[in-house]
């Protein structure tokens, strides 16, 4: 008794600070108890994975057909060689770009303008082995070019090529290409519209493009455009977008035009395109401005060629250069008009090499008709 209470009047003595901290002490055993449990309390384990099946209907359509295609498909760098101060060699990368295996050659189809300003090319496949490439040649009217690499066979794997003549507005088509360097990108979409026209980096007319909803992005230029049955339709070429990124707008070249040109290019490394033999003043857009008449003015007849068959001539002059003889000025096409001279190029674009047309022309303020039999004409 006397012990207890000495204990009391000694805690009594140290006060209640003494007591604090043995009710600290206490609390802290506890929750240590308590956290010690749960630290060491088993983990949470991973959920059971719900198996989702085969894919269905047009999903699985799309994966195989790009399993299928995009083989075919490769990336494309266009450089620029040459040497430094120091006679070392250098390269400079001037864009990047898609393309598609076209044969078991090694020849490549890209856009023109994916390889203009290079002389040098870099082609990778889907395996990502890489070649050097030669330009096998080029065509600017229709933004179509064609690379060729040394590969063997087995390692090309050409695209199955169809026609334009089947699509359908609101049909799905798929677009395989490298959209800022990310190579083999698959986008998907319709058909949004038919025969647009579209101007190629020379000015020229392509007709009869492809507009898409698929996305196509800066990097897709050159790579293809294919079909439900996978199938190549188009080549992907311009986009339209203030942004110059995909506004669900996006063009491609027919594949009747591709598969027109580039057997051209593979065989002789140019195209030739239809023409009247004649060679249009180059200022007749300035004179018919001027003088207020609507068509082209001819400066020039090719001997022999197919305007001078038809009766048509040119600008005559006498031995001092003053001009003796207007030439004639051709104001219509098949009886469809041409003012100006880019209205005559559009026009004879849409025809081929032999086409017998009808050419409307003015001499001596009197209007006269003749048939002219199209002749080829070097295209660059």
């Amino acid at each position: 008794m006397n012990s207890l209470f000495h204990s009391a009047n000694s805690l009594k003595r140290r006060g209640l600070p003494s007591l604090t901290l043995l009710a600290g002490v206490l609390a802290g055993i506890v929750l240590y108890h308590q956290f010690g449990a749960l630290l060491n309390a088993p983990q949470g384990e991973p959920r059971e994975i719900t198996q989702r099946g085969e894919l269905r209907g047009k999903e699985k359509t799309t994966v195989e057909l790009f399993e299928q295609t995009a083989p075919s498909v490769v990336f494309i760098t266009a450089k620029k060689r040459g040497y430094s101060f120091f006679r070392e060699v250098q390269e400079v990368p001037r864009g990047t770009g898609s393309g598609f295996v076209w044969d078991k050659k090694g020849h490549i189809v890209t856009n023109q303008h994916v390889v203009e300003g290079g002389n040098a090319f870099e082609v990778v496949l889907m395996d990502q082995t890489s070649y050097d490439a030669k330009i096998v040649g080029w065509f600017r009217d229709k933004d179509l070019a064609v690379l060729k690499i040394d590969a063997s066979p087995d390692k090309l794997q050409p695209i199955p090529v169809g026609a334009t003549k089947d699509l359908k507005v609101g049909q799905d088509v798929l677009a395989i290409g490298n959209p800022f360097g990310l190579d083999h990108t698959l986008t998907t979409g319709v058909v949004s519209a038919l025969n647009r026209t579209l101007e190629s980096t020379n000015n020229r007319k392509i007709s009869g493009a492809i507009q898409t909803d698929a996305a196509i992005n800066p990097g897709n230029s050159g790579g293809p455009l294919l079909d439900s049955a996978g199938r190549l339709i188009g080549v992907n070429t311009q986009i339209y977008s203030p942004s110059g990124a995909s506004a669900g707008i996006g063009f491609a070249i027919p594949v009747d035009t591709v598969n027109e040109v580039v057997p051209q290019l593979i065989k002789y490394g140019k195209v030739s395109r239809p023409g009247l033999g004649v060679n249009i003043d180059p200022y007749s857009d300035y004179y018919a401005r001027r003088l207020r008449f609507n068509g082209v003015l001819i400066r020039y007849v090719e001997p022999g060629g197919a305007a001078a068959r038809a009766g048509l001539r040119g600008i005559k002059y006498y031995p001092d250069g003053s001009v003796a003889q207007i030439g004639d000025i051709i104001t219509a096409l098949d009886g469809k008009p041409v003012n100006r001279g880019r209205d005559l190029t559009y026009a004879l674009s849409g025809y081929r090499i032999g086409d017998v047309i009808d050419v409307t022309y003015m001499r001596d303020n009197r209007s006269y008709k003749t048939e002219v039999t199209l002749q080829p004409i070097e295209a660059r």
